[in-house]
């Protein structure tokens, strides 16, 4: 009885063998996830890409992420479905194990309306994961594996300005205008705007600005705004602060603008240096003197032609006629006394 025992014992053994062949559960260690960007920009995409270090002919993989910063784009090594905060890729490879794989991939894209800095993750799990003739099954992984990422828009360095016309003279106030700005400024929750300034041997400068409670503050002594700072940063970032500055002498003062980070110790976010030549006394006006008009060239007139008239006898009659004086009569008498002589001859004859 005993030994039939024994050789049912080792049938079934055996049966057992035969039937589960050489299939086994082990860990599957080798998974490596890799973003091919650790740092996204808004619009831009990023692919998640799943190592797994061994063939494998099926498996079921999940990535989750934010949807409030990633949309789903597409997937590589397997039948994708997006339950838009998590893409399940499954593959199954229906040769029998001539065509396994050794990676699946996800592609997102970071939402265009971003313009804070987002830290945020992609956590990955799986299951049903066999090698390439389904002979080896691996442990499900069911603890996330993380991979981290940064999506954030491509900031721009803030700058700083101090604009002002004309001279500027001791004693008295000039308009200046102060101007901080960044097209994409990155975000701090505590900065602040200081200035330090630079003077001729005993000499003082003042930089007044008023807030919106009508106060007026030095910005050179106390800065500008609450002394534990205030947010800025994102899109368009533009303070304009309308100060009068007032110097006690004239000389070259150094004013040096600075918005700083309350939050790091003070450090420095965007620093600008001006200098300010100020005067003894305004500069006097040239007179104002009135351009001469310049000489207008005119037509030389056409001399008239005279009119033509006939000359009276005096302008006919030579200029240079002989002088006669009294010779003139002379003739005249003797043709007279000529006349009268035949005149009396001839009575007496008859």
């Amino acid at each position: 009885m005993k030994k039939i025992i024994s050789i049912l014992t080792i049938i079934s053994i055996l049966s057992l063998l035969i039937f589960t062949g050489n299939t086994y559960a082990a860990a599957l260690d080798t998974i490596d996830i890799k973003t091919d960007k650790t740092t996204v920009r808004p619009g831009e995409e990023v692919k998640v890409n799943v190592e797994f270090g061994t063939n494998l002919g099926a498996y079921t993989f999940d990535v989750s992420y934010d949807n409030n910063i990633f949309e789903y784009i597409s997937a590589e090594g397997g039948t994708a479905n997006d339950t838009t905060d998590k893409v399940k890729v499954v593959y199954h490879d229906s040769t029998g194990g001539t065509n396994p794989r050794t990676n699946m991939s996800v592609t997102f894209k970071a939402k265009a309306d971003i313009t804070t800095s987002n830290p945020t993750e992609f956590t990955i799990t799986a299951e049903g994961l066999a090698n390439a003739d389904a002979s080896v099954t691996y442990d499900d992984i069911t603890t996330p594996i993380v991979k981290n990422v940064t999506v954030e828009p491509a900031y721009e360095d803030y700058t700083i300005k101090l604009d002002y016309t004309g001279e500027v003279i001791k004693e008295q106030q000039k308009e200046m205008t102060l101007l901080y700005s960044s097209p994409m400024g990155r975000y701090y929750e505590h900065a602040r705007l200081i200035a330090e300034a630079t003077t001729p041997t005993d000499a003082t400068v003042k930089l007044m600005a008023t807030d919106s409670s009508n106060l007026e503050h030095d910005i050179i002594q106390s800065g500008w705004g609450d002394a534990q700072g205030y947010k800025i940063g994102g899109k368009d970032v533009s303070q304009v602060l309308k100060t009068k500055a007032t110097f006690s002498k004239a000389g070259d003062y150094t004013i040096t603008l600075k918005l700083i980070d309350r939050d790091n110790s003070d450090q420095v976010i965007a620093e600008k240096a001006i200098t300010v030549s100020v005067l003894e006394t305004a500069t006097p006006e040239p007179p104002v003197t009135t351009p001469e008009k310049p000489e207008v060239p005119t037509t030389p007139e056409t001399p008239e032609t005279p009119e033509e008239t006939t000359p009276s006898i005096e302008e006919q009659m030579p200029e240079n006629l002989p002088k006669t004086g009294n010779n003139m009569f002379i003739p005249v008498i003797i043709v007279l006394i000529a006349l009268l002589s035949s005149y009396v001859y001839y009575n007496r004859k008859k």
